[in-house]
């Protein structure tokens, strides 16, 4: 064993200590980082709150984590046809549902704006790994209406693919049936903005609504697991929503060990680092380095010795 030890070179050693070193100070950078953006979303928070007229400072987010999307929700598509919301979450997927009002003025338009950009950046689709349900809150509205809506989205996206491309055609069809755009009656849309916790006033003297910006995702069975607040998403934290949600049905290895080291911090509306779990992973990963290493060098010397005999 004395020999062993004395046989392993220099460079494996310091290696090993280098590995450490760099370890503790990606945690170190990581958790620095996310404080700084923590300390900035809390500010503008503040900025913002004291800004709002007194009656939208009363519309917010209860977020019901865990609660699951109730039967009997019956919505029109696009196309007019009769539809119950439960039966477009039964396609086991996660989903991404996203409530406004499709002759919104402004915030709605910049929410799915926002939502548009971040899926044209991911690597996954809608139709394919995850689902989008566009519900208007907004009982006077239309299918006509959301038909035009759904057009100049979906048309618009490249969707991974080179317009004009026959790749194209059949990408659009797919989201074409994973993008849903909906309108309901007002008992319909009640009862599930009332199970999601998102906070809706008729603005007085127009015909518009008072609510919040955001984003709810739901689990393959109608769960909710996440919400995303802003007008922007960050492509990292979306795709770490929707493997939250996909409880495992979607994303590669690498994508879940991603969500091993992430938590969804509150305070700052997005994905943190866990220390301990990258400490875990990386304690892990050395460990690993280390016995492939030291069995090379057990089994060189061991050679070496049975050609000595």
């Amino acid at each position: 064993m004395k020999y062993f030890l004395h046989a392993l070179p220099k460079s494996f050693i310091l290696g090993t200590f280098l590995l450490f070193g760099l370890s503790a100070q990606a945690i170190l950078l990581a958790q620095s980082s996310h404080n700084r953006i923590y300390s900035s979303s809390t500010n503008n928070n503040a900025v913002n709150s004291n800004s709002k007229p007194a009656f939208i400072q009363d519309i917010g987010i209860n977020e019901k984590l865990g609660t699951r999307i109730p039967a009997g929700l019956n919505f029109a598509n696009a196309n007019g046809d009769s539809v119950q919301l439960v039966d477009l979450l039964s396609s086991g997927k996660p989903v991404i549902l996203n409530p406004l009002y499709y002759e919104c003025p402004v915030l709605c338009g910049l929410v799915i704006d926002g939502l548009f950009d971040a899926i044209q950046n991911l690597a996954w689709q809608p139709g394919k790994e995850f689902d989008i349900i566009s519900v208007s809150i907004d009982p006077t509205e239309t299918d006509t209406l959301a038909t035009r809506v759904k057009q100049n989205y979906i048309e618009n996206g490249n969707w991974g693919a080179t317009k004009g491309s026959e790749q194209h055609a059949t990408t659009i069809v797919q989201v074409n049936e994973g993008w849903s755009f909906l309108t309901g009656k007002q008992t319909a849309i009640d009862s599930l903005i009332s199970t999601v916790g998102f906070g809706v006033v008729p603005i007085p003297g127009t015909k518009d609504f008072a609510h919040s910006a955001a984003i709810i995702l739901l689990s393959p069975d109608g769960t909710i697991t996440r919400y995303l607040y802003g007008l922007r998403f960050n492509e990292f934290d979306l795709r770490t929503a929707i493997l939250e949600a996909s409880k495992g049905t979607v994303g590669n290895t690498i994508d879940k060990l991603i969500m091993y080291c992430y938590q969804y911090d509150p305070n700052s509306n997005s994905y943190a680092p866990m220390a301990k779990r990258i400490m875990s992973l990386g304690g892990l990963a050395t460990l690993i380095f280390l016995g492939i290493l030291l069995g090379y060098y057990w089994l060189r010397e061991s050679r070496k010795n049975s050609l000595n005999y």
